[in-house]
């Protein structure tokens, strides 16, 4: 049974420090990442990329589809299917080869856009914009109950 956590993001600090402790206990399986058009779902792929060890930008492959790194012997997968049509250009573009890597991490902007064509999350993370657009609420959901222990324990008042 899925577990969910909440809090908020009150400065990009506090994005770091979340996608800090995200790296450190996440190293492979499906993510989600949800929210609108700049919510932060780049910002915190790129911090969390760059806590996992990646050296260089870290850029939305919202033309690519697909934006692949290897890092420390790692292949992670960062997709942004904001521009997709339809699910199946994914088929067309060998998404089953990418998905096919074992032990890798997948990141999925705007996995609504995927369909059936995309895995089921490990980890979703919704990120919304306040009304001010100042601060990110955050809602994390998993069944790793450990995760979200940590989570609470470590974002308690971020």
């Amino acid at each position: 049974m899925s577990s969910s956590v909440k809090f908020n993001l009150n400065h990009e600090q506090d994005t770091q420090q979340f996608a800090r402790i995200m790296s450190q206990h996440v190293h492979s399986g499906i993510i989600y990442l949800i929210g609108d058009l700049g919510a932060g779902k780049t910002t915190f792929t790129r911090y969390f990329l760059q806590n996992l060890g990646h050296q260089g930008s870290v850029k939305s492959p919202t033309y690519t589809l697909v934006e692949p790194y290897t890092i420390q012997g790692k292949e992670v997968f960062h997709f942004d299917l904001y521009r997709l049509d339809d699910p199946y250009e994914l088929e067309l573009m060998g998404i089953r080869d990418y998905l096919e890597t074992p032990d890798a991490l997948f990141l999925f902007e705007w996995p609504s856009k995927g369909g059936d064509e995309i895995p089921t999350p490990d980890i979703v993370i919704d990120i919304q914009k306040s009304e001010d657009e100042l601060t990110r609420s955050v809602t994390l959901t998993t069944e790793s109950d450990s995760l979200i222990q940590i989570l609470q324990e470590q974002l308690n008042g971020a």
